[in-house]
Order: structure tokens, then C-alpha cells, then sequence
């Protein structure tokens, strides 16, 4: 029975994710297609984590968008959660909220366990605030780190909000090489390269994009 509920409400959890997508894909088509780059860099198996540039919430949808059919889980501020209608979009999508200013064990569990079952998860290290930067991607490796995963780069360059999307700013996103946790290295200086080697990756993907 245990077995049986929750094979229906992953099928259920499945199709909302669909519909969600398909109603944002709709919507997001009216102002332009987005562009993707270097999609085939993506693991074809296993969990993995996606760091994602981050300025706003549209990138979060796009970045969904981005790497379908596979579903991803996002790590979304929780800020993000206060409008209703991007909260009902974002958690469809897969979004769970995360404190930033005050970050519990889940910050780290819950997307580890998600990896560790294979699937996708989505990060945005680049906070809208510079000092949130060096947080969120100690955060990224860390996780990775834990759940024994790669971390792919990406970086996104769009409109930000409605108002930029109304103006027909063309979306664009690129995804780098996968990054691995060097093991020749101590455990600090590994995510210490780690976190390096993914800042230098989103800077280049950004130029290259911009």
C-alpha cells in the first residue's frame, strides 16, 4: 500500500511538472525563443548539480526550460516564494525554498538525497548581491562534494523580470564542462579548487553568452 501511494504520487508530482513547464513554455514562447548552447554537455546518467548564474526569477523558469525532458529540483531563495503565482510555478517546477540569511540542514540534506536518487539539482551561486557569491558557491561545492556528483556550469544572459521580457530581450543559456572534485587533493584544498574552477567557468560562459 506504502509502495502503491507513492508510486501515485510521484506520477502525480510528474504530471504537474509537465503541465507547469508547458504552461511556462507557452507563456515564455511569446517573447522569444530561448537559445541553447552546448546542451550535449550534460550527463547523460547519474545525479548532478547545475550551477546556474543568477540575477532574477526569470532564469530559474528558463533554466527548467533549459534542460528538459529531464526534470530538475531547484534551491530557490525564499523570497522568491512570497508572490503566489511564482510560488505556485516554482514549487510545480520543483523549487524548494532556502533560507539564505539563515541556512538549516536541509540547505545541504535535501538536495544531497536528491542527487544521491539520481536526479537533478539546480543552484544559482551568483546571488542579485555580490557578497552573497563566495556563500553560495562554497555551498554548491559542498554539496556536490557530499553527494559524491559533478557539478555542471551555466550561465544565463536574458531578461530578468516581466518588464525585460516585454521588451523582447532574447534569452540565452550555455552549459560548460562538468567539474569534478580533484582526490588527489586534501578535503579543504579540493573545495577550495572546486569553488575556483567553478567561478572562472561562470565568468567565461557569461562573456562568451554575453
Amino acid at each position: 500500500m506504502v509502495k502503491l501511494m507513492k508510486n501515485v504520487i510521484d506520477k502525480e508530482g510528474r504530471n504537474m511538472y509537465k503541465f507547469a513547464r508547458f504552461v511556462v513554455q507557452m507563456f515564455f514562447n511569446l517573447f522569444g525563443r530561448i537559445k541553447i548552447f552546448d546542451k550535449d554537455k550534460l550527463p547523460k546518467e547519474g545525479g548532478y548539480l547545475v550551477a546556474c548564474t543568477h540575477t532574477g526569477w526569470v532564469d530559474i523558469l528558463w533554466l527548467g526550460l533549459a534542460i528538459y525532458p529531464t526534470p530538475i529540483h531547484f534551491m530557490a531563495k525564499k523570497e522568491l516564494f512570497n508572490n503566489r503565482l511564482i510560488a505556485w510555478l516554482l514549487t510545480s517546477l520543483n523549487a524548494f525554498p532556502v533560507d539564505r540569511e539563515n541556512p538549516g540542514p536541509s540547505a545541504i540534506k535535501t538536495p544531497m538525497r536528491l542527487i544521491k536518487e539520481g536526479k537533478v539539482v539546480g543552484i544559482f551561486p551568483s546571488g542579485t548581491r555580490t557578497q552573497e557569491d563566495v556563500p553560495l558557491k562554497r555551498g554548491a561545492v559542498t554539496i556536490a562534494s557530499y553527494a559524491k556528483a559533478p557539478i555542471v556550469p551555466a550561465a544565463y544572459v536574458g531578461p530578468n523580470n516581466f518588464k525585460e521580457m516585454f521588451k523582447r530581450k532574447k534569452p540565452r543559456i550555455i552549459f560548460g564542462d562538468p567539474l569534478h572534485l580533484n582526490k588527489d587533493l586534501p578535503k579543504k584544498e579540493a573545495l577550495d579548487d572546486l569553488a575556483e574552477q567553478l567561478d572562472n567557468s561562470l565568468k567565461e560562459l557569461t562573456d562568451i553568452i554575453k
